[in-house]
């Protein structure tokens, strides 16, 4: 039996566990909030207009925004936990993303859209899970046709997790923007109370440490793939599923669900680079020895085209380019349903002997001045 099929016979006999499954909840802005400045229609709709089906699904929306800055905030939920028992540094670009976009939006006249055109992270140390994680977003600079941002992802008490950059499109006027509704939420100095789907008791676990420390990630990863181990909670929430995984290589697909929309109605960046992230670490982890825990370092996402929430799957294939003693550097390319490339990824790894699949604690050797040891091959 495949790996999906065991899960759904479990599922079906236990009550529903597939989150993305479930019907979406939220909706968009009316169009006509496009007739307001970014600053001002950001200050209204987060507050009280409704909530896009990513906020509903992970928790993860902007809580303040000012003249070139806006804070967002997302609980680590364990639902977010990829199979080594770590919330991916990819993941992390779904917060990070709300907070480059939204800086860069506050500096926006009237009728002017914009997409994300490249989106870059560094991380520094494992997320916390548990915990409540804000991302700062800062305009750096806004022009006619670009706009250049970046953001710092913070843990308890105010420790970067994470630091990035943005590159955004902005795109031509929109002409004939509708009238606003009446009735079009106003400022308002609160948030509504929100419980995302990730509030819920989480649907399975992360494969325990047992299984890494006693055998190579290709083996562990083989058995997850036939459903002789289980897949993490990140797959029941988003429905993102390993395929394959051997010799530095990796395929991993997604329902381009509208679970993971953002107000354009559209896939979110920081979700593709999610699931972008997640394939070339399954990659690296395929040729990591027993008992080497496998951590992220860095993660480039260049986007080409939109990410259409159509229902249909995404593809993500990833290959390790370069593997020495400590450091793997990796690509990927998604794919949509009709064969057309979405985005491109690149990402370095680090391999840390002895180290818990689930990293523990303290920064990643290389990743904040700390020197890593010699890497050749």
């Amino acid at each position: 039996m495949s790996n999906e099929s065991a899960l759904s016979a479990a599922g079906d006999a236990k009550g529903p566990r597939y989150v993305w499954r479930e019907p979406v909840r939220g909706s968009y802005p009316p169009p006509g909030i496009m007739r307001l400045a970014g600053l001002e229609r950001l200050r209204r709709w987060p507050a009280e207009g409704p909530l896009p089906p990513l906020t509903h699904l992970t928790g993860a929306r902007p809580i303040a925004v000012g003249d070139g800055t806006a804070e967002a905030t997302m609980p680590a939920s364990p639902w977010l936990v990829n199979s080594a028992g770590v919330i991916g540094g990819g993941t992390l670009a779904i917060l990070a993303d709300i907070a480059f976009g939204c800086a860069a939006e506050t500096r926006l006249p009237p009728a002017t859209p914009y997409t994300t055109a490249e989106l870059s992270l560094t991380f520094l140390r494992p997320t916390p899970i548990g915990a409540e994680l804000h991302a700062h977003g800062q305009a750096i600079h806004v022009g006619g046709t670009i706009g250049l941002t970046e953001a710092f992802v913070l843990g308890p008490g105010d420790r970067l997790i994470a630091h990035g950059t943005s590159r955004l499109a902005l795109l031509p006027k929109l002409e004939d923007v509708p009238e606003l509704p009446e009735g079009t939420p106003q400022p308002s100095e609160g948030l509504r109370a929100l419980e995302p789907m990730t509030s819920r008791p989480v649907a399975s676990e992360p494969i325990d440490q047992s299984q890494w420390s006693a055998r190579s990630g290709a083996e562990v990863l083989a058995d997850q793939i036939s459903g002789a181990l289980p897949s993490p909670p990140l797959h029941y929430l988003t429905g993102l599923t390993l395929r394959e995984a051997a010799d530095g290589r990796a395929m991993m697909t997604l329902p381009a669900s509208e679970w993971l929309a953002s107000p354009t109605g559209l896939l979110q960046g920081g979700a593709i680079a999610m699931h972008a992230d997640t394939t070339m670490q399954s990659a690296v982890v395929s040729i990591a020895p027993a008992g080497t825990a496998v951590a992220g370092l860095d993660l480039k996402v260049n986007y080409l085209r939109p990410g259409v929430a159509d229902g249909r799957e995404l593809t993500a294939r990833a290959e390790v380019v370069h593997a020495g003693r400590t450091l793997a550097i990796t690509r990927a390319e998604i794919r949509n349903a009709d064969d057309k490339p979405i985005a491109l990824a690149t990402g370095s790894s680090i391999f840390l002997p002895g180290r818990p699949a689930s990293l523990g604690e303290g920064e990643f050797p290389g990743a904040a001045g700390e020197a890593a040891p010699a890497d050749s091959r």
